[in-house]
């Protein structure tokens, strides 16, 4: 099974560097525009829950908020712990001026 995409802004909406927390079919994630194109990962922390969408944004990185670990949010990569979980990262299509994410398949 492929993953099923879902609408979920305006390219014309988006500001570079700002962070937009959306929810997704019960999914917490967190979408950013950057120079090199759009990401999305999961708003929470993989450390304990901690929400990503307010915490410190500096290029590509973002910091939880609540014990400091970092992550390369393109990658979804742990750049700093305590966190040692990389962050689920979704595909992310443009289609015109719509953005859509792929969420996986419930059964995987």
């Amino acid at each position: 099974m492929s993953e099923e995409f879902y609408k979920v802004a305006e390219v014309s909406e988006l500001i570079q560097g700002k962070l937009y927390p959306i929810e997704v079919d019960g999914e917490p994630i967190c979408l950013v525009k950057l120079e090199d194109g759009i990401y999305a990962f999961t708003d929470n922390c993989t450390h304990i829950s901690g929400p990503l969408n307010q915490g410190e944004f500096d290029g590509c990185a973002i910091t939880c908020p609540w014990h400091l670990a970092r992550f390369d949010v393109r990658s979804g990569k742990v750049l700093r712990g305590p966190a040692r979980q990389d962050l689920y990262t979704y595909t992310v299509k443009v289609d015109g001026d719509s953005v859509f994410i792929g969420l996986p398949p419930l059964d995987e």
